[in-house]
C-alpha cells in the first residue's frame, strides 16, 4: 500500500506541473524552457553536451535546480565562472544522466525492498539509488519533482547537484582511520603503508579492493599468534593486501557481483587478484563470502574503484 500511495502522489504531481508540449521538446528544451535551470544549461553548453542530450536517446536525468547549484558554489566558496571551467565539469554533468528512460514507478520498483541499488551513469561510475520515507534519493540528491517528460527521456528534478567520488581508495582509507573513537582501517592503512602501496591504490584504476575492518586484523593476528609488528614486518605483507584487490577496466561493483554469482550458481566464482592468485567469491541466504570472509559493506565508491568490508583477512594459497 506504501509503494502504491506513493505511485499516486507521484502521477497526480506530475498531471498538475509537467507542461502538455513536454512530449514535443527533448531534454535540453525542456530545461531551456522551464527557465529554473540556467546554471545546469549553461554548464552543459560549456561542456559541449548539448546535441548528446537532444540525441535520439532515450536519456534520465536528474536535473539540479539553479538553487541546488548555488548552494553547491556557496559550499564549494567558488563562483559559477570558476565551476564552468573546472577540467571535471563535463563528469559532473554526466554523472546525472542514465541511459534509458526510468520514471518514478520504474524507480521506486528497480529499488524494492533494497536498501539501494546501483544505476550507472554516461560517467562510468554508478549512483546509489534509494527510496526513504517515499521519497527517491540518488546519492544524496533528493527527487522533488519526478516524470518532467521529454521527447527523448525524462526528467527528475533534484535538490542539489550529485557529484562524483573525488576521493580515491587511498584517500577514504585514510580519512577512515582519522576518525578518533570511529576511526577504522587503522591497521589497513598501517600495513598499506609499510607495503610501499599507498600510491598504487591512489593512482589511476580501476581497483576493487575488499578491505579488512580493525576487528577483523585484530582476529588474524590471534589466529596467527603474531602482533601487529610481526604482520607489518612480514615478507608477505604486500602479497597478502594484494590478494584482497582487484583490478580491471572496471571496478567489480555489488550489482556485478550479485550478477555472476547468480550465473555461476552454488559453485561461486574465481576472481583474479593482484596478488596473481584467485579467491571464490560464494553467496547463501546471510550475504556473500569472499574465501569465506563476509561482506559486511558494499560500494564504497572512489574515483579510481570501489571498496567492499570484510569481516576477516583472507591469506593466499601457500606456493
Amino acid at each position: 500500500m506504501r509503494k502504491l500511495s506513493i505511485l499516486l502522489a507521484l502521477v497526480l504531481l506530475v498531471v498538475m506541473v509537467a507542461p502538455v508540449s513536454a512530449q514535443e521538446a527533448d531534454i535540453v528544451d525542456v530545461a531551456v524552457d522551464n527557465g529554473s535551470f540556467t546554471t545546469l544549461v549553461a554548464a552543459v553548453q560549456e561542456a559541449a553536451l548539448v546535441d548528446a542530450l537532444k540525441a535520439e536517446g532515450p536519456y534520465t536525468v536528474f536535473a539540479p535546480t539553479d538553487e541546488a547549484f548555488a548552494a553547491l558554489l556557496a559550499d564549494m566558496e567558488i563562483e559559477a565562472a570558476d565551476l564552468l571551467a573546472a577540467e571535471n565539469l563535463t563528469d559532473i554533468l554526466l554523472y546525472h544522466v542514465v541511459s534509458g528512460e526510468f520514471d518514478a514507478a520504474a524507480v521506486i520498483e528497480l529499488v524494492g525492498d533494497n536498501d539501494y541499488v546501483l544505476v550507472d551513469t554516461l560517467a562510468g561510475i554508478p549512483v546509489k539509488v534509494s527510496v526513504e520515507m517515499g521519497n527517491v534519493y540518488v546519492n544524496e540528491a533528493m527527487v522533488t519533482l519526478p516524470d518532467v517528460a521529454a521527447s527523448n527521456g525524462v526528467i527528475h528534478v533534484v535538490d542539489s547537484v550529485i557529484l562524483p567520488p573525488s576521493q580515491t581508495i587511498t584517500d577514504i582509507v585514510v580519512e577512515a582511520a582519522d576518525m578518533g573513537e570511529d576511526s577504522e582501517f587503522t591497521t589497513l592503512l598501517a600495513a598499506v603503508s609499510q607495503a610501499g602501496l599507498a600510491d598504487a591504490l591512489a593512482g589511476e584504476g580501476m581497483f576493487t579492493v575488499f578491505a579488512p575492518t580493525d576487528a577483523a586484523f585484530a582476529a588474524a593476528l590471534e589466529a596467527l599468534n603474531i602482533t601487529a609488528e610481526d604482520l607489518l614486518a612480514s615478507e608477505d605483507l604486500a602479497s597478502i593486501l594484494l590478494y584482497h584487490v582487484v583490478s580491471g577496466e572496471e571496478a567489480l561493483y555489488s550489482n556485478d557481483v550479485a550478477a555472476a554469482l547468480a550465473e555461476a550458481g552454488e559453485e561461486g566464482v574465481m576472481v583474479e587478484t593482484m596478488n596473481g592468485a584467485s579467491f571464490t567469491v560464494t553467496a547463501d541466504e546471510n550475504g556473500i563470502y569472499i574465501n569465506g570472509a563476509q561482506i559486511i559493506m558494499t560500494d564504497i565508491l572512489a574515483s579510481n574503484g570501489v571498496i567492499h568490508v570484510i569481516d576477516a583477512v583472507i591469506l593466499p594459497p601457500a606456493e
